[in-house]
């Protein structure tokens, strides 16, 4: 993938994170663990995709064999890292599920949306 894509990802997801911060701040009584919930899942998701990246980039220099065992390492290693940021929402109270469970989300968002609304987007 290349590197201006992957950036523009990255500083629509931050903006479009900040907006949603922002008007937390507006809507709900008590914005803290809603902020700091899609704040940490935005970031988790955001190093996510840096991981695949990285492993998606590493995996086409192998043997298939080898490459197939590699991401699928991968693949199960981001998995857990979610069970472990979602887990800890749900036990920590300062910390919102709902809003880490967006957080996660957000870059897939943004890539989804980028595809329909950026006409180079997919170039």
């Amino acid at each position: 993938m290349k590197e201006d894509t992957i950036t523009k990802i990255y500083k629509r997801a931050l903006v479009l994170g900040f907006i949603i911060m922002g008007f937390s701040f507006f809507i709900f009584k008590n914005p803290k663990p809603i902020v700091l919930g899609y704040l940490f899942g935005l970031i988790i998701s955001m190093l996510s995709f840096k991981l695949l990246e990285s492993t998606i980039n590493r995996a086409v220099k192998m043997t298939p064999g080898r490459a197939s065992r590699y991401t699928f390492v991968h693949y199960t290693l981001r998995y857990l890292i979610y069970f472990i940021v979602l887990a800890t929402a749900a036990i920590g109270d300062y910390l919102n599920l709902l809003a880490t469970l967006l957080g996660l989300l957000m870059v897939k968002f943004i890539i989804i949306a980028s595809a329909f609304i950026d006409k180079d987007f997919t170039k």
